[in-house]
């Protein structure tokens, strides 16, 4: 019975920690740009060699 009670008291504090990670990247602005990424592999950024 004591082995449930640390596999839980483990989980919730494995729970919390993700949750605590995810509040951290939300509050960091991880989550401002997702277009920038996804098109700024269409445009070419070098100008033309010579």
């Amino acid at each position: 019975m004591t082995v449930v009670l640390y596999l839980l008291f483990g989980s919730l504090v494995l729970g919390g920690a993700g949750l605590g990670v995810f509040l951290w990247s939300l509050r960091s602005g991880q989550y401002e740009d997702l277009e920038g990424s996804a098109n700024r592999i269409l445009f070419d950024d070098d100008g033309p060699k010579r």
